[in-house]
């Protein structure tokens, strides 16, 4: 993480809670900024743009936006995307900012053109049941989206093209994350089981023909087509898709496991989870390096969590009010993050040029 006190303004910290507010920080001092007042008192993930001008809020039926640079003390959202039926579980941006993703309880993937003023959805994935997380590949071009069914989807929103894998047919897959390489998909259950796959790239077709605007298309898995826990395999309805092969399985958590996220260098896996801890593994062996937990109090749930781009810290969000930044090296406590007035739930950090 970046300390040149000259930079400290590029570098930003976003919390929110149930206390109907997401606050932003200056990281290094753990300073409370200013704040953003939310409509509701759900926030389930938020996402900085790669511009860094504004802050995605996913909530029920809406995804909000909020101005980064505003120095308005309780400002509230200066767009709103709507048309959503309920929750919205994930949210994120192409790295050029060309477009917006998004997954929710609706049981459906959405990509939104974030450069028209017509803040409509433009495509759709229809994964027969709810969505926990989504995030895209560094390929840019495809979305791997877990539901609550135990389902990982792939999905290459440029062809249309899909693939299903289930790693625990009795268990949700609660979050995914792929590593900065592309090349490392983590997906932790809610048995507290986290599956590590290489994912291997697949060659490239033409976009498939389907007769329809391409900005207007629609698409959902066919049932029963969700594979086993290990390796994906290309047919000729998925060519040009990665496929996944399981590299590895290990229990992380003894209860719910809830985030799973890559340091910047790919090295490194932070896992959290209901039994009050967030732990840092090794990759791709995933080795323990550190449990994350206060010497004093207990964090309770901890929801979110987010690496530096130097891949030395941590941040984590936690259901006793508290986000707090540690040290990947000691496993201490560096920072707490004071003054909601609730459970925190999601948060995003910023260091470097891209999200």
């Amino acid at each position: 993480m970046v300390s040149d006190a000259g930079r400290t303004e590029s570098i930003i910290l976003a919390t929110a809670s149930y206390d109907y507010s997401i606050r932003l920080w200056q990281a290094h001092k753990a300073t409370y900024l200013r704040h953003f007042q939310h409509p509701e008192f759900q926030v389930n993930a938020l996402c900085i743009t790669p511009d860094r001008q504004l802050l995605a809020a996913a909530g029920f039926q809406h995804i909000r936006m909020y101005d980064i640079l505003s120095t308005v003390q309780g400002s509230g959202p200066v767009l709103n995307y709507e048309g959503i039926q309920k929750n919205v579980t994930a949210v994120g941006f192409h790295q050029d900012g060309k477009w917006m993703y998004s997954g929710g309880e609706d049981n459906s993937a959405r990509i939104w053109d974030t450069r028209s003023r017509n803040l409509q959805c433009q495509r759709t994935y229809n994964s027969h049941n709810p969505v926990t997380s989504a995030v895209l590949s560094p390929n840019q071009q495809e979305l791997i989206i877990a539901d609550q069914a135990g389902t990982i989807h792939l999905w290459d929103v440029r062809t249309n093209q899909s693939f299903q894998l289930t790693p625990e047919p009795d268990s949700m897959v609660h979050h995914v994350d792929i590593d900065p390489t592309g090349t490392l998909l983590a997906a932790v259950t809610y048995k507290g089981n986290c599956y590590l796959y290489n994912v291997r790239e697949g060659f490239s077709v033409s976009p498939i023909d389907t007769g329809a605007d391409p900005q207007q298309l629609s698409t959902s898995p066919p049932r029963g087509a969700n594979g086993g826990g290990g390796s994906s395999q290309p047919s000729k309805a998925t060519e040009g898709l990665s496929t996944l092969e399981l590299r590895g399985k290990r229990e992380v958590h003894e209860k719910y496991a809830l985030k799973c996220r890559f340091s910047s260098d790919s090295k490194l896996l932070c896992t959290t989870s209901a039994d009050q801890t967030a732990k840092v593994w090794t990759v791709p062996d995933l080795t323990l390096v550190h449990t994350l937990a206060p010497e004093v109090n207990k964090q309770r749930w901890v929801w979110d969590c987010a690496f530096s781009s130097d891949s030395k810290f941590v941040f984590t969000a936690s259901s006793d009010n508290l986000a707090r930044l540690w040290s990947v090296e000691t496993g201490q406590v560096l920072q707490e993050y004071s003054g909601h007035k609730n459970a925190l739930t999601a948060l995003a950090f910023c260091d470097t040029l891209h999200t």
